[in-house]
């Protein structure tokens, strides 16, 4: 398991660098100006800001960019001047986006877990009904329809929980509802699923006729094999919740990295557009990393050379 672990990290730099490559490339190629809506700007003036950023450079922006972001020392972002994109931008904004993020992937696999081992259990009953009724609500309902309806309940009806803002328990509730729905309605389906195959092989008949408890049979027998298909589609499912919705953040006034990701492309922002791909693309590495070891600690008979 060493051996195959420190392997996948020495494969990390290679698909690092074909992604930076690729989010390079598509940026240049894209059309338009970064100083596009600079109207009225001196041609002087212009000119020394696309040397500054090095855009009639491709090649030399290309690698000194490369070792800004892999150095951490970052560059000004091109839209905030005075402001780095590494220590300014993203360093503050990122744990905001992974504490909504762990919460936010913690309800749905509590919450999606549970209504999957309910559903299966008790198949073609109410239980079951509701609970997959649930899950196909939270599949196709976009995450802004829920959150308005979450907003107007909780905050506007009830009063229970404050609008939006950030910085007390309260207010990551709210959000990190709107923002599980979607991978817990997608975990209840992969569970149950998963659930009802497992519960008609033979080690289950076994276990029950052993006489062992339903709940054991269930969580400690059942679940386990079940949860596989479910590890396999927490790791781009993490990656994505944990750099943050645009859509959650901009409705309940988060300042986290989702905004972030949106604006450096509306703004044609290069330093930002390459640093925003670059930590994606380190968490959906790591996270699919995750999934492969967890793998093996659920299924005994995986094992990797």
């Amino acid at each position: 398991m060493v051996h195959y672990i420190l392997r996948r990290l020495l494969y990390f730099i290679p698909t690092l660098i074909v992604i930076y490559t690729v989010a390079f490339l598509l940026m240049r190629a894209a059309p338009g100006s970064p100083f596009i809506q600079e109207k009225g700007v001196p041609e002087e003036v212009l000119k020394a800001r696309q040397e500054k950023y090095y855009v009639d450079r491709p090649v030399y922006q290309y690698a000194r960019f490369a070792w800004d972001l892999v150095t951490l020392r970052g560059m000004p972002s091109i839209r905030y001047e005075n402001r780095n994109v590494i220590r300014d931008i993203l360093a503050p904004a990122f744990p905001v986006s992974l504490s909504l993020g762990l919460a936010a992937l913690g309800l749905a696999v509590v919450v999606g877990t549970s209504a999957g081992v309910a559903s299966a259990a008790r198949p073609r009953t109410l239980i079951d009904y509701a609970a997959m009724t649930g899950a196909m609500i939270g599949i196709s309902q976009p995450s802004f329809v829920i959150a308005t309806v979450l907003m107007g309940l909780f905050s506007f009806t009830l009063r229970w929980l404050p609008v939006g803002g950030w910085g007390s328990p309260e207010q990551v509730i709210l959000p990190a509802m709107a923002l599980g729905a979607l991978p817990a309605a997608y975990i209840a389906r992969l569970v149950r699923t998963g659930m009802l195959e497992v519960l008609s092989a033979d080690y289950i008949r076994t276990a029950r006729a052993k006489g062992l408890a339903e709940r054991r049979v269930l969580l400690d027998h059942a679940l386990r094999n079940a949860w596989l298909p479910v590890l396999g589609y927490l790791g781009p499912a993490a990656a994505g919740i944990f750099t943050g919705s645009f859509v959650i953040e901009k409705i309940f006034a988060i300042p986290g990295v989702g905004q972030h990701f949106v604006d450096s492309a509306l703004h044609r922002d290069h330093p930002l557009i390459l640093a925003t791909v670059l930590l994606y693309a380190v968490l959906l590495v790591a996270f699919n990393l995750a999934v492969d070891v967890g793998y093996a600690f659920l299924d005994p008979r995986i094992r990797y050379e």
